[in-house]
């Protein structure tokens, strides 16, 4: 019995490394997490959620070693946690990219002021329902298990304890902003178009009778035109968000152009 005790305790410090280096990028990357890393979210809860996502990602991935010295363990603790952060922003910019297009679609509806401080990050209604709604529509459709993979995934891309290439890093994050963008101007683009067409009218009826005010008359008119808007197209919208946050995680290093 007492022989089997430093083989033991040799095994039980390896896994504890083994799990640490793990939780460093996981935890990083979880933090950002859409709906599990939201700011609303108790930071027990992310601790243990975290957790879980380790004991899920630990035993996928190649066993890491402990480290031989402080200078080799600081490097560890820096280069995953940049790791980590970076994966989780690129996740995140999915969120950002809902919240722009429901910024967008308020302004050009004129609901750009009703609720606007509702969520913890002052954006106006629209974006604050599509936001809520994509999380949760995202949770549905499995998020954690896609996280997970995405988790596994990294460590082929990025390998333990060495810094990422600032070229390839930096080429892939710059790639994801305008992606983000065109994401979120392609989500917004119905209630673009009918405000264009909505002011266009208004336009023409002015020129036409000039002594009406077109202004409160026209408004009621783009207020229920933008609630309705969201009814009919919210579930498309929301349906193509989860369809390109899927499409990332089954390729997260492809360059969109």
């Amino acid at each position: 019995m007492m022989e089997i005790l430093p083989e033991l305790q040799s095994r039980l410090t390896e896994l504890y490394w083994h799990g640490f280096a793990v939780f460093l990028r996981v935890a990083a990357l979880s933090s950002l997490l859409p709906a599990f890393g939201e700011r609303t979210v108790p930071m027990r809860i992310k601790l243990v959620i975290a957790l879980m996502f380790t004991m899920i990602v630990a035993p996928a991935v190649p066993m890491i070693g402990q480290p031989a010295d402080l200078i080799i363990l600081g490097l560890l603790v820096l280069s995953e946690t940049i790791i980590g952060l970076a994966l989780g922003i690129a996740v995140r910019l999915f969120v950002l990219a809902l919240q722009t297009a429901g910024s967008i679609a308020a302004q050009a509806t004129s609901l750009a002021q009703i609720l606007g401080g509702a969520a913890v990050e002052p954006i106006p209604a629209i974006g604050y329902v599509l936001v809520i709604a994509g999380l949760a529509l995202a949770v549905m459709s499995g998020l954690h298990v896609q996280a997970a993979e995405y988790l596994i995934y990294s460590y082929e891309i990025f390998p333990v304890g060495e810094f990422p290439t600032a070229s390839i890093l930096a080429e892939w994050g710059i790639a994801r902003i305008p992606h983000a963008f065109s994401l979120a101007f392609a989500l917004a683009a119905p209630f673009v178009i009918i405000s264009l067409i909505y002011n266009l009218t208004l336009g023409v009826i002015n020129r036409a009778m000039p002594q009406l005010m077109v202004a409160f008359v026209g408004a009621p008119v783009i207020t229920f035109g933008g609630l309705f808007l969201l009814f009919v197209c919210s579930p498309m919208l929301l349906q193509i968000w989860t369809d390109s946050l899927a499409r990332f995680f089954a390729n997260p290093m492809e360059i969109v152009r």
